[in-house]
């Protein structure tokens, strides 16, 4: 539970009955959502840490209900219950957000919108009663006191903004008795807030700030022993825009890391997002090999350096990037990278080149998507200025005018993720993954990890992993001559991480070729419409 003094300091003069609820996502590469009919009991991809902090924030006295959607759908009843309905999210999740709100005014409730989306783009929610901009704070506390005065919808919507951040040694531990951890694909973790980088695509220099902000390390350890006793859950993801932004301070945790997988006997395996120069640092990497940390996104954008240079991605220009994937390989990382397609100096070769890079590198898995342009980075501004904005992208992947055809470019992007997501190129970079990458982790104890759950999930997961990708797939025979030889050398954890992310990976590539998915997170689905048969509006 959360302690009294990580929560407001506002003492209300009612009980109120606040719902919090995440609102659902659009189906994207990342969600992983083939795999959860692979796991025991897993519905969605992790928790979302931004409203289950709020959760934790809000007065002791108050009543608390969350609703991750992405588990099952809020419903009348628990608005009904409610006092007030509050919503966080993405981009991503506008048209469910607005939903959500049409819902709550029916029942006749007061509603509050917070998160990166409202704080982004606050006019994209005219209809909310209650706009909470920017991070927790002092807006939060007035947002508190707003709601223990006044259930009933106001006249017109009122803003509350943050001008001063709660520091995050002040957060509290995320309301994780509000959640099933079982049902979470893996958990996460924030350690740090904002990037000293400013990559011209990026919003979050300009939404969190270029000085990272940091977590001690005992609330770091504090936060997973609440993980770890929230259910039986094998990963945990730090969700640090940049885990390495303030890299002295990310070198001083590790200890504390390392030690508190000791004590528990290493029960769970560490990700993380980070940029690719961390791979200078050695010292760190060791570490982080010894807190188990086993898979690492970078977002490597392109292999062009002219393109990284015109994105003002230069960091990924101080060591060669071939080079840094090794480092991180040697060190037991697994890489997961960012492509981005649609850039302005993408050629009709880029996508034969990026293939090259993917065949190269041996990275298994690359999140592959067309160029958006963001609110509130330098992309949109510079793209506005030249007239290159699509406001109505109504049947289009991207809200940018490339320079190359549009066709031209979504059909790259189709050709580029069908090719690297054939069953036999991908089997072949898990191998080279096995014998590279994840023989060089550290081996740890199997007490931690073979608690009689986390075994029953493993067995759970294996026997359909076999079913599915085994006996009903038709790429059963790529199936087989990786997974023989393994289980035979008893292999079993290799087994189940290939078949399953494999069986997801190609699932959705294939739909991307059929038309069936988007060509971009950020773009909610993709649209019945001919290439080219939608005339855009443009901004500018």
């Amino acid at each position: 539970m959360t302690s009294q003094s990580s929560r407001t300091s506002y003492v209300p003069s009612n009980r109120r009955r606040v719902l919090c609820v995440f609102p659902k996502y659009s189906k994207s590469f990342g969600t992983f959502h083939h795999a959860y009919r692979l796991m025991k009991g897993v519905k969605a991809f992790m928790p979302p840490q931004g409203i289950l902090l709020i959760a934790a924030y809000l007065p002791e006295s108050w009543e608390v209900r969350f609703v991750d959607e992405n588990i099952r759908p809020v419903t009348r009843k628990d608005i009904d219950w409610s006092d007030a309905v509050m919503v966080s999210g993405m981009h991503i999740q506008r048209p469910r957000i607005q939903q959500i709100n049409e819902m709550a005014h029916q029942c006749g409730k007061i509603t509050a919108l917070g998160g990166p989306s409202v704080s982004g783009c606050p006019e994209w929610y005219p209809e909310f009663d209650l706009l909470h901009v920017g991070e927790m704070g002092d807006s939060t506390d007035a947002l508190i006191a707003y709601l223990d005065a006044h259930t009933d919808r106001p006249a017109a919507q009122l803003r509350f903004e943050t001008r001063q951040r709660r520091p995050l040694t002040q957060f509290p531990i995320p309301a994780y008795h509000l959640i099933q951890m079982d049902q979470y694909f893996l958990a996460s973790i924030q350690f740090s807030s904002g990037c000293p980088y400013h990559c011209e695509f990026c919003d979050i220099p300009e939404l969190y700030g270029s000085n990272p902000r940091l977590k001690t390390p005992q609330q770091v350890t504090a936060e997973l022993d609440a993980i770890i006793g929230s259910g039986p859950i094998t990963a945990v993801y730090f969700v640090d825009d940049n885990f390495v932004g303030n890299r002295k301070a990310t070198l001083e945790m590790m200890p504390h890391l390392v030690e508190w997988q000791k004590r528990h006997q290493y029960p769970v395996e560490f990700a993380c997002e980070a940029t690719l120069n961390m791979a200078h640092n050695t010292d760190l990497l060791e570490l982080m090999r010894e807190a188990y940390f086993t898979t690492v996104f970078c977002g490597i954008e392109t292999p062009d350096t002219e393109a990284l240079n015109a994105m003002g991605k230069k960091q990924n220009l101080k060591v060669p990037v071939l080079d840094a994937i090794r480092t991180l390989n040697d060190h037991g990382m697994e890489v997961v990278s960012g492509i981005i397609l649609g850039l302005d100096t993408d050629t009709p070769d880029t996508a034969d080149r990026i293939l090259e890079f993917i065949r190269i590198s041996n990275i298994p898995m690359l999140t592959i998507n067309l160029l958006m342009a963001l609110p509130r980075t330098p992309l949109w501004r510079r793209l506005e200025k030249e007239g290159r904005i699509i406001e109505n992208d109504e049947g289009l992947e991207s809200n940018v005018r490339f320079l190359l055809p549009y066709k031209h470019v979504v059909e790259q992007w189709r050709y580029c993720i069908s090719k690297a997501y054939e069953p036999k190129a991908l089997y072949a970079r898990f191998e080279y993954q096995r014998d590279h990458t994840f023989a060089n982790r550290k081996k740890i104890p199997a007490a931690g990890r073979a608690t009689p759950a986390k075994m029953l999930s493993g067995l759970t997961a294996l026997a359909k992993v076999i079913l599915h990708a085994g006996v009903l797939s038709d790429y059963r025979d790529v199936f087989w001559k990786m997974a023989k030889p393994a289980l035979k050398k008893a292999e079993i954890e290799y087994v189940i991480h290939t078949g399953l992310v494999s069986y997801h990976l190609i699932r959705f590539a294939r739909e991307c070729a059929q038309g069936d998915e988007s060509a971009s997170f950020y773009s909610q689905r993709l649209r019945d419409v001919q290439e080219g048969s939608v005339e855009p509006r443009l901004v500018g």
